[in-house]
């Protein structure tokens, strides 16, 4: 814990002032991210990266996507939803995967590089600077890379971005992925490097474009003659499904009905249950995801959807049972156990407060940056009658949104609460001292 408080902090001082005014956020969702983890699979292998390799995505309008570190990829849903295929997303996040591995982060100097991976810390960590409870955004947080900073700290030289595209290419032939996608991901930029900078897409400013980058690309691609086969059936599916979920939830809802209509196509079925819950219209979504879940029983993240409808609905005892479902399906994944125990806690009975406990705490130990996880295992300790862990959490929670004296009050707190040495100690100690590092930074 302490060794990630710390990175937080010298993020936070490594990007103070230069924070937007309005700062973006995290786009936090099991199936998105699920979907991803599927399309940046085997560009991944190719590149020698493994598979822990996370992709974000970023509630953003403009068009970017960077690396701040060797295990996160960056991706806005502009982008995402710009795109046309999965043959396009894997471009790029091939492009990406590549500067991670041709150590183009690693070779900038020192300073350089040590914001960089600062930010990549801090800004999971920022999974911190906002509880989430947005459905409409997925669960987003405040985000402070500036664009500023990502200028100075993730904008690649010309010979880099010539190097990546090279291997990205390379990376795309060998999993049978079309190397013409990344053509046609680079015209989507063509001729914004004759705008000014106010008027480009962030990827320009990051990612210099050049006539004899394009040119390259283009007699690669076309040196090849494209790939034998069009995407896997996985890769469309994937991809139809994540960029259909995210385009539902950021979208106006009657834009959705009307483009989805009465299509009874699965990723149409999902978009309308989607747009259903978004107009309040709890019937109407519980009917769609009735239907999704009469095509896939055992899907846990269309049993996860069911779970948020009824919970938003407040409906809490219905959505305990939906989300007990989607865990035994997803027993490791921290964002359905998180969404499971939040509901228990809502039912506010003993036993189902115990049990949110042991939940949440199972979610902790595979995602601990999670700030409303934070914020509800707090409140389990709380109800179970143990107030030093319930300060001790709440206490990591500040530490981790950079409020650093609420989080030294509550860590004193635990500190006085719990026995010398045990775990919620060490941890609150930990807080107390990364408050100590932040007041010596100032």
């Amino acid at each position: 814990m302490l060794d990630r408080i710390r990175a937080l902090v010298a993020a936070l001082a490594l990007f103070a002032g230069a924070l937007p005014a309005a700062a973006q956020s995290i786009i936090r969702d099991a199936e998105i991210e699920r979907g991803l983890r599927e399309l940046a699979a085997p560009v991944l292998a190719q590149a020698g990266l493994p598979r822990s390799v996370r992709i974000i995505v970023l509630n953003d309008d403009d068009l970017n996507a960077f690396v701040a570190d060797a295990q996160h990829i960056f991706v806005t849903s502009g982008l995402l939803m710009q795109l046309d295929s999965p043959d396009q997303l894997q471009a790029v996040l091939a492009h990406e995967a590549a500067h991670i591995a041709n150590g183009h982060l690693t070779s900038r100097p020192a300073a350089a590089d040590r914001a960089s991976r600062g930010a990549g810390l801090g800004i999971l960590a920022a999974l911190a600077l906002g509880a989430s409870g947005n459905a409409e955004a997925a669960g987003g947080v405040a985000l402070g890379a500036a664009s500023t900073a990502q200028r100075v700290f993730f904008a690649h030289s010309r010979s880099e971005e010539a190097s990546a595209d090279q291997s990205a290419l390379r990376y795309m032939v060998s999993a049978g992925i079309d190397p013409s996608a990344m053509r046609e991901v680079l015209e989507i930029f063509r001729g914004q490097e004759v705008l000014s900078a106010a008027r480009q897409d962030p990827y320009v400013r990051t990612h210099p474009l050049t006539r004899d980058r394009l040119r390259a690309v283009e007699a690669f691609a076309n040196g090849r003659g494209g790939a034998a086969t069009g995407p896997t059936t996985a890769a469309q599916y994937w991809y139809a499904r994540t960029t259909g979920k995210l385009s539902a939830f950021l979208r106006n809802p009657r834009w959705t009905l009307r483009q989805v209509g009465n299509a009874s196509d699965e990723i149409s079925i999902l978009r309308r249950a989607i747009a259903h819950h978004r107009n309040a219209d709890t019937a109407g979504a519980l009917s769609e995801i009735g239907r999704l879940l009469a095509l896939r029983p055992d899907d846990p993240y269309y049993q996860e959807l069911q779970g948020q409808f009824l919970f938003e609905s407040r409906n809490f005892g219905q959505a305990v049972a939906a989300y007990a479902r989607a865990v035994q399906l997803a027993p490791s994944e921290p964002l359905i156990l998180s969404a499971y125990g939040r509901a228990l806690l809502a039912t506010e009975t003993a036993g189902n407060d115990a049990q949110a406990l042991s939940v949440l705490e199972q979610a902790y130990a595979r995602d601990p940056a999670n700030p409303g996880l934070l914020r509800d295992l707090a409140l389990a300790f709380s109800r179970n009658g143990n107030n030093g862990m319930a300060s001790a959490v709440t206490a990591e929670r500040y530490a981790l949104q950079g409020e650093f004296d609420t989080a030294a009050v509550h860590a004193n707190r635990a500190v006085g609460l719990l026995p010398n040495g045990s775990p919620g100690w060490r941890r609150a100690q930990d807080v107390l001292r990364a408050a100590e590092l932040a007041a010596d930074r100032r």
